[in-house]
């Protein structure tokens, strides 16, 4: 009998807490921690504050959000009420950064929440908190401070994914695929970790020595041309802040990624799986980019989401990353279809529209906001994931003079 069926449930979670801290953000002695979840996650809230303080955390604090008290907004509060954002609560999260705290999130929302409300109301509202969160995003995005999101199955996350079972088995399934993506059900997770990133740096390293100056993605109803950034450089795995804390910032991770170049983006792209947009499910996206930004924009389900994303500000119609991920890496070998972009992300090759990383362009946490738009990198208050490949879409690196290079086929490495 293997390892992953003599542990218990309790013991997998705790263990699940554990890489959240010791591989996820990796917290510095004396370091407090901002901690974000649904409150129906409190069981693994306890148990990562538990771990964090066994680490040397000075201070926790969970902050706790409900479903039903968002819904509760939009049937009963004005609706000038969506044009406002917690700005004060962002502004407090961006000076505890400034003073060097860490950032852990927990993910499982419920995908499809506001699928029944406007879908104006929901973009007026999270281009709203976007506005508000951007000083404190702008650390996250510059990777001044470790940050890291991990998964709690919440029993509507497992019912979106599974809806032919019942709510407790289909609980009981995320839970037993989330422990295998995040490695928790390996003998030793934290060795685990150490291996995977080192395979990742391997392929950081292949892609950083060609350097491309573009990238073409071709499958069905895609043929797409990706200018990357001047200065662009590529990350995966675990990433450094400027004072050396390591951290991987997504648990699961199975991308590398880079920067694209916000100007030089020429073609049409389709999405492969749905996405899970402000509490909406969006399928069957295909967009058309011209000179770097998206001029025609459709969806066969959540268009109204879609179109509402894009139109959030300047930057939200262009591209901020680009990342590749082999059709064969685990979540995409599993069969399963999560609803939850954490994962979904890590089995595809995908984009995302708006703010890029600052951290995938040389010397990028030390240039100004101008520099980084001059060399292409994006600005906007939002980014946002979709997926793109499958094992239908190849990907050519094009080099400075012109020489194509098969990097992907059927989107595995070359």
């Amino acid at each position: 009998m293997s390892n992953k069926r003599k542990l218990s449930f309790a013991a997998l979670l705790d263990r699940h807490a554990q890489v959240a801290v010791h591989v996820g953000l990796r917290p510095i002695p004396g370091q407090q921690i901002i901690l974000s979840a649904p409150i129906e996650a409190l069981p693994l809230v306890r148990l990562i504050c538990k771990h964090a303080y066994m680490a040397g955390a000075s201070l926790v604090t969970p902050l706790l959000t409900d479903g039903e008290c968002t819904l509760a907004r939009y049937r009963h509060a004005s609706d000038a009420s969506f044009d406002i954002a917690s700005a004060w609560l962002s502004d407090g999260t961006a000076a505890a950064f400034k003073e060097g705290a860490a950032r852990i999130a927990i993910s499982g929302d419920n995908p499809g929440l506001l699928a029944g409300q406007d879908p104006s109301r929901v973009s007026r509202a999270a281009a709203a908190a976007g506005k508000a969160s951007k000083p404190a995003m702008e650390y996250v995005t510059t990777s001044r401070v470790n940050w890291s999101i991990c998964a709690y199955a919440t029993r509507s996350w497992a019912k979106t994914a599974f809806p032919e079972l019942s709510e407790k088995a289909a609980v009981a399934k995320l839970w037993r695929a989330i422990f295998a993506a995040s490695r928790a059900d390996a003998p030793d997770p934290v060795a685990a970790w150490m291996e995977h990133n080192a395979v990742l740096k391997s392929r950081v390293k292949i892609l950083n020595d060609r350097n491309f100056a573009s990238l073409r993605f071709r499958g069905p109803g895609t043929d797409l041309l990706v200018g990357l950034a001047d200065g662009h450089k590529w990350a995966g795995g675990s990433s450094t802040t400027p004072g050396g804390a390591q951290f991987n910032a997504n648990v699961p991770t199975e991308e590398v990624f880079t920067t694209p170049h916000s100007r030089r983006v020429d073609g049409w792209v389709s999405s492969t799986k749905p996405l899970s947009l402000h509490g909406n499910i969006v399928e069957g996206i295909r967009v058309r980019f011209e000179s770097g930004k998206i001029v025609e924009a459709s969806a066969a389900k959540g268009e109204s989401a879609l179109l509402n994303l894009i139109k959030t500000d300047e930057g939200a119609s262009h591209l901020g990353e680009i990342a590749l991920v082999p059709h064969s890496s685990p979540i995409s070998a599993s069969g399963l279809l999560f609803f939850n972009t954490l994962f979904d992300e890590n089995a595809a090759c995908h984009m995302a529209v708006g703010q890029s990383y600052a951290k995938c362009m040389h010397d990028g946490v030390n240039l100004s906001k101008d520099d980084l738009i001059a060399r292409g990198a994006n600005q906007s208050n939002v980014h946002v994931d979709w997926m793109i490949g499958s094992g239908a879409v190849d990907v050519d690196g094009i080099c400075p003079d012109g020489t194509v290079v098969p990097v992907m086929r059927g989107c595995e490495w070359v």
